[in-house]
């Protein structure tokens, strides 16, 4: 599986996740990090402009609520068998890693390590790929609860072995929480990376 990790949306960078494709072109778009936003026409702009990049690179793209498989992890897994693209936007690191317990994406990405797949996606769908999501809580709500009363899950997924931290000195409403989350890495002896918006990195499992 080959992983496409930004720090802000693809934009200008669309060429280079194309460069990862060499199977099926279908991909699906998962915006469940920003279930709790309550502007519903911001949210919606948003997903348009993220959709529109995926498709300007040849992608045919379908949004996915996990919610509609929360409960049912087979039929998850077997919708994504033939999907070439899954890709993730950013938003809160902890909501997106309950809703992927809950629908069990988070096992069904690992089953998935050994396949040509590209997961794709930027901020929170990087943050939760990590070791721990300690430290993201200065950034992010840790217990908003969108979908019932979950204890907040505190383990990554662990497919990459540092910390992330987007929006490095960027002109993004978080950047100045982004410093204070890097000193917890440090003080805490945590491997990260620290990206610009605009940049990104590859990793292949």
């Amino acid at each position: 599986m080959k992983f496409f990790l930004s720090s802000y949306k693809l934009a200008e960078n669309g060429p280079e996740l194309k460069k990862l494709l060499t199977s099926s072109l279908k991909a699906v778009y998962i915006a469940n990090a920003l279930d709790y936003s309550t502007d519903k026409d911001r949210l919606e702009k948003h997903k348009q402009i993220d959709i529109q990049d995926l498709e300007e690179i040849g992608l045919e793209v379908k949004e996915l609520d996990l919610r509609d498989y929360f409960g049912n992890a087979s039929q998850l897994q077997k919708y994504l068998e033939n999907i070439g693209v899954i890709y993730i936007s950013g938003g809160n690191v902890f909501d997106l890693r309950i809703a992927m317990y809950l629908s069990g994406l988070d096992k069904i990405i690992k089953k998935f390590l050994a396949t040509d797949k590209v997961y794709a996606g930027y901020s929170a769908a990087v943050c939760v790929l990590s070791p721990t999501l300690r430290g993201y809580d200065i950034v992010d709500k840790s217990d908003n609860k969108l979908y019932g009363d979950y204890e907040t899950i505190w383990e990554g997924l662990g497919i990459i072995d540092w910390q992330f931290s987007p929006h490095y000195k960027s002109d993004h409403h978080e950047s100045s929480d982004i410093d204070k989350e890097i000193a917890y890495y440090i003080k805490n002896s945590l491997p990260y990376k620290a990206l610009r918006d605009g940049e990104f990195v590859v990793e292949k499992k």
